[in-house]
């Protein structure tokens, strides 16, 4: 499985979900449906000053009389995410995506009471990687929302995750809580917590994956560290998402796989009752796109 192929199959799906696009005004978003519309991904709401829509549209040759996409004025930007929320609340569109607002706003938004959106779990970022000499895709969680999570938060945390790869085809996913060290040491929180979640998967409280831990990152991935260190483990050295027990683990293993693996990343927002995508100026055009399929193919 690759991102590519995962974009490939989007496109040659007959029937096509909506994204709702949150305040659609800027240049960075734009291009990125663009890319969408081009590629056959998605249709696409826009929300927002219909004025400034059209004359950034026609900056960057966005034809907005494309059957695909559709204009939704709003008076404010608070009028525009609040109709793209409510777009999506009411099963209008698929997918909710960030445009020209503070993702705190819009966050907010999908978290008031009242929203539509709310399913009773946290939010929690998860990034799909596709890494070079890698035969399947890796994923890590939480590397952008959550930033110290206790052991109930870790809960929802994997369960978000577990659920994104379950639509992606992954049946059982194999579940790798990070710690420093691969057995447990009352000193490290993060190895207690780790073998308290792989129990509570053992009971029944985490579904649909496999999870064991504590496992250090290097026995999660690597076979060859898994037979060195002897671990009996069948998550160990086959790990298809690493969870991170605070926010500067992943952050930094994120950036590790971009700048040092070169690879390939998408990211959404999980937890809410549909794929939130956030995208930023320092995306690639091709993590954007990456990112949208992402949505779409787990909404």
């Amino acid at each position: 499985m690759s991102l590519d192929k995962l974009v490939n199959e989007l496109s040659h799906m007959e029937e096509k979900k909506t994204v709702a696009v949150a305040e659609a005004t800027n240049e960075e978003t734009l291009k990125a449906v663009k890319d969408g519309i081009i590629m056959n991904l998605a249709n696409f709401k826009l929300f927002g000053n219909m004025e400034d829509i059209r004359k950034t549209a026609s900056d960057i040759d966005l034809d907005l009389d494309d059957s695909r996409i559709t204009l939704h004025h709003a008076t404010s930007l608070q009028h525009a995410v609040e109709k793209a929320v409510a777009s999506v609340s009411e099963e209008r569109s698929d997918v909710l995506m960030k445009g020209d607002v503070a993702t705190k706003i819009l966050l907010k938004a999908v978290l008031k009471e009242g929203s539509g959106l709310r399913n009773g779990r946290i939010l929690s970022h998860v990034a799909m990687f596709e890494i070079p000499g890698r035969d399947k895709l890796l994923f890590l969680t939480d590397a952008g929302m959550n930033i110290s999570p206790g052991l109930e938060e870790k809960v929802q945390i994997i369960q978000n995750a577990v659920d994104v790869t379950n639509r992606l085809g992954i049946e059982e996913p194999k579940v790798a809580p990070l710690a420093a060290v691969e057995i447990v040491n009352p000193a490290m929180q993060a190895s207690v917590d780790a073998a308290v979640l792989s129990q509570m998967q053992k009971r029944g409280q985490i579904t649909n994956c496999l999870v064991d831990g504590p496992l250090a990152f290097d026995n999660a991935i690597s076979l060859d560290s898994k037979k060195h260190k002897k671990i009996q483990s069948d998550v160990a050295g086959d790990a298809d998402i690493l969870v991170c027990p605070y926010i500067e683990v992943g952050n930094t293993l994120y950036k590790a796989f971009t700048y040092f693996a070169d690879a390939k990343v998408a990211g959404i927002i999980s937890g809410a009752k549909a794929p939130i995508v956030l995208t930023s100026r320092a995306d690639t055009a091709e993590s954007k796109i990456y990112s949208l399929a992402f949505a779409l193919l787990t909404s």
